[in-house]
């Protein structure tokens, strides 16, 4: 059995069909070839699938593609536009990025966060981003680089938060 679905990805227009079994993950990347939302555990438990939906985060390996239909999804591909989104370069600037495996879920997980807090403070960041795990940073230049692109002071990122 396979499923009609007619949704908004990136900004524009999408109409595919999957079958019914087919998560939001397997939809993006065999479905659609977008291959920078990453398959990390399977189980909802990394963060490395994670894009947005309808601007929520929400683990592209553990919700049906069905979910989609009639909704906006927006990918890693979907950041930024003409140049870099301040998230993207702000990663970069601060070697937030070293394999870049969890990266574009954590860009996803920033981007959420800073549409309902532009000010968000490092205990924010990390609140948001705890669903995203990272195997080679540290975190501590990933909460620089979201501070960093929110306007926020970097040096705040390590202070501790009240």
């Amino acid at each position: 059995m396979s499923l009609e679905l007619e949704f908004e990805l990136n900004g524009r227009p999408c109409r595919t069909s999957v079958p019914a079994h087919f998560t939001v993950l397997d939809l993006l990347r065999d479905g659609l070839a977008l291959l920078g939302t990453k398959d990390g555990c399977g189980e909802g438990v990394c963060g490395a699938c994670t894009v947005l939906l309808d601007r929520e985060p929400v683990r592209g390996c553990i919700v049906l593609a069905a979910r989609v239909d009639g909704r906006a999804v927006v990918t890693i591909e979907g950041v930024g536009g003409e140049g870099p989104d301040p998230l993207q370069e702000a990663f970069a600037m601060h070697g937030a990025a070293q394999c870049g495996f969890c990266t574009p879920g954590m860009i996803l997980a920033a981007k959420a966060l800073l549409a309902v807090n532009p000010s968000p403070g490092a205990h924010d960041v990390r609140e948001a981003l705890a669903g995203n795990l990272c195997r080679c940073t540290g975190y501590v230049k990933i909460v620089e680089a979201v501070l960093a692109a929110a306007g926020g002071s970097a040096a705040c990122a390590s202070a501790p938060s009240s």
